[in-house]
């Protein structure tokens, strides 16, 4: 058992907070109010290596550990959400899980471009009709020769009007439900596909969000990932290492509600003494500090067990459970040192509450989480060892 960072963690950190110190801190309350970001960002996180931060550099990546990327997500998060969600989406659903599963062709044609960021990945599961419910989608795949031809609709799909490269999951064959779901690489030049924004969210306004439309579209049956009807296994596996990201970045929310919430309590004073002087202000500090160290060591523990390449579902989803819930419990209590100017945009806390509020919802529900972690108690559910695992580290 080792709680200690390696040099080059230490390093990542301290490049990683210099960045969004420079080229987010200044401008998110202008780019969140105006509902996205400058697209040049994309290029410096590249410059940087964090768009493979933990792609083995055979495949054009950093070839960091894992709990190097829930670093890196930690301290995007503490700028904003939207920057976490595209590093979450881009790496943690789209390029691992073409480490995991994708053949020697795919990764050369998709995962190594995507490493370098020369091209941006995402990930198509959700639709209107389908969430937390999985087996409740209606897109279809229907192989014509050498072909697939996907029909269908996406919805809240992160970066759908940016990403090049989709992984989607459709049915070859509904009659099995979850064992008739496939998985498939689309691109977005691809006749038939295309993508609208969502306008008007609550939160993350930074970042894309929106939906995705398959009309006829014809994708090359060598686009398709895994064998058929492995969708589903591999839409959960890819969930793993989303899940991952977002308590990390849960992690660094609470970090960003801390830093916040400590340099206002030394500045306000309130009956002739700071407010931070106050017990029920202490008391919320000291469950901010409290969730902040139980998180942070609840996601250390899964990324270990993902450098190992052991299965970490049940760690993971009670780490993305947990963190995500001290994160909405964190923002509330920093608004509420805040006061007044909580509801002001002089302070970044009002847009830490309404960014908070997503990750409860996404990669599955509080609701979804508790129950799965009732029945690994219960001994209603067990993981299995998958065909393809996630490549353990150091990679080879």
């Amino acid at each position: 058992m080792d709680f200690g960072f390696t040099d080059e963690q230490k390093m990542l950190r301290k490049t990683a907070r210099q960045f969004v110190d420079d080229e987010i801190m200044p401008h998110i309350q202008r780019w969140d109010a105006e509902g996205g970001f400058d697209p040049a960002i994309w290029k410096k996180l590249a410059d940087l290596g964090f768009m493979g931060v933990c792609v083995s550099e055979q495949y054009g990546g950093s070839g960091m550990d894992y709990n190097s990327l829930a670093i890196l997500c930690e301290e995007l998060e503490r700028g904003d959400t939207a920057f976490r969600t595209a590093v979450s989406v881009h790496i943690g659903l789209n390029s691992m899980t073409l480490m995991q599963w994708g053949t020697e062709e795919q990764k050369q044609k998709y995962l190594v471009p995507q490493a370098k960021g020369e091209k941006i990945g995402a990930f198509g599961l959700t639709e209107p009709g389908a969430g937390s419910d999985v087996a409740a989608m209606a897109t279809t795949a229907v192989r014509d020769g050498d072909e697939y031809i996907i029909n269908g609709q996406k919805t809240w799909i992160s970066l759908c009007d940016v990403a090049d490269h989709f992984l989607v999951f459709a049915y070859t064959d509904k009659a099995k439900k979850h064992h008739g779901i496939s998985a498939f690489i689309v691109e977005r030049t691809t006749p038939g596909f295309s993508s609208k924004a969502i306008k008007g969210k609550y939160g993350i306004r930074a970042g894309n969000t929106g939906e995705l439309f398959f009309e006829d579209m014809r994708i090359p049956a060598s686009n398709l990932v895994g064998e058929e009807g492995e969708g589903f296994k591999i839409a959960m596996s890819a969930l793993d290492n989303g899940r991952f990201t977002v308590a990390a970045g849960a992690v660094g929310l609470i970090m960003g509600c801390l830093e916040e919430s400590v340099k206002y309590c030394h500045e306000r004073e309130t009956f002739g003494k700071p407010i931070g002087k106050h017990q029920l202000v202490q008391q919320m500090i000291a469950n901010m500090e409290a969730g902040y160290q139980m998180s942070r060591l609840l996601v250390y523990r899964a990324g270990e067990l993902k450098n190992k390449g052991l299965r970490n579902t049940r760690e993971t989803s009670l780490a993305k459970w947990q963190a995500c819930d001290f994160a909405n419990k964190a923002a509330d209590d920093a608004f509420q040192i805040h006061g007044a100017y909580g509801y002001s945009d002089e302070y970044p806390v009002a847009r830490f509450l309404r960014n908070s509020k997503a990750p409860v919802i996404y990669e599955g529900t509080r609701e979804i989480h508790t129950i799965m972690q009732a029945e690994y108690v219960l001994g209603y559910r067990e993981d299995k060892k998958l065909s393809h695992m996630l490549p353990e580290w150091p990679f080879d």
